[in-house]
């Protein structure tokens, strides 16, 4: 049986990347989070058969998640997640794109959008991270899991406000990804404890995000216990050109738990003039 989470494969800067390219139109790239066990596929298979009706959808698993080759002696910073991302749009041969981040993908977008503002014409930050705020109890759980099918039910009733969405099925799965070979040794390099820092080290300097002209989409969930939503306020009100659109009832998994409306609300803003 084929496994959905693997889709083609690119040369991105000397690391073999797995990407889905779905649709036809703007070229879309989504960033997925940072959780363990994550995938482009596991985050955005929602948004792929709608989405990719009007825009072409490009999702790689960044360095050092999924599928992507992780190579000995990488240091993850954000510098180097920021070369993988522009390494997988020049491998396209893409000039301009639309950057869609989720989480620990927030903060790479913009960082991506401050440091190559030619590269991005619009960007959508999700839950994001990016700028600084102090570390939660979700996200110090989320960084410091440790493989079992117990730690990762618990991950992810922190993700979701509706418990309905959180199966054991899910959470097997996810389990079972975090346990492939590399993947928790690359998971437990990135974000050790004490991890206020890497909180920080994923911030971008506010007034560079304040200088972004981008048109910018921002949304949060109002229940997210990972990235609380004054991330996402501070960003409507630093960034010029953005637009603020908060879930009730919603946590950490905009893109899974209102599928329906986050998809539309993504096609609007692309639509728009």
């Amino acid at each position: 049986m084929s496994n959905p989470e693997i889709g083609k494969w690119i040369n991105a800067g000397g690391i073999n990347t797995n990407y889905h390219d779905v649709g036809e139109g703007y070229p879309t790239v989504l960033i997925h989070g940072s959780g363990p066990g994550v995938s482009a596929f596991s985050n955005w298979r929602l948004a792929f058969p709608v989405l990719s009706q009007k825009v072409r959808v490009l999702a790689p698993d960044m360095l050092g998640f999924g599928y992507t080759e992780r190579p000995a002696g990488v240091q993850y910073n954000l510098d180097t997640w920021v070369k993988h991302l522009v390494d997988f749009i020049d491998a396209l041969g893409l000039e301009r794109v639309n950057l869609v981040g989720n989480s620990f993908g927030g903060a790479l977008t913009l960082a991506t959008t401050i440091r190559h503002p030619a590269r991005v014409n619009r960007i959508v930050l999700m839950g994001a991270a990016g700028v600084k705020f102090p570390l939660t109890e979700g996200l110090d759980f989320a960084w410091g899991y440790t493989p079992s099918f117990e730690n990762m039910r618990k991950m992810l009733d922190l993700f979701a406000y509706d418990r309905n969405l959180v199966s054991d099925d899910l959470a097997r799965l996810r389990y079972e990804a975090s346990l492939r070979e590399g993947v928790q040794e690359a998971y437990a390099s990135m974000f050790p404890a004490p991890r206020q820092r890497w909180i920080d080290a994923l911030a971008s300097p506010e007034e560079d995000i304040a200088k972004i002209q981008a048109p910018a989409l921002i949304i949060h969930g109002r229940e997210d216990r990972i990235l609380p939503y004054s991330n996402s306020v501070r960003l409507f009100e630093l960034i010029p050109n953005s637009q603020l659109h908060m879930f009730g009832k919603c946590g950490h998994w905009t893109q899974i738990e209102h599928a329906g409306r986050f998809n539309k609300l993504l096609l609007d803003f692309f639509g728009e003039d």
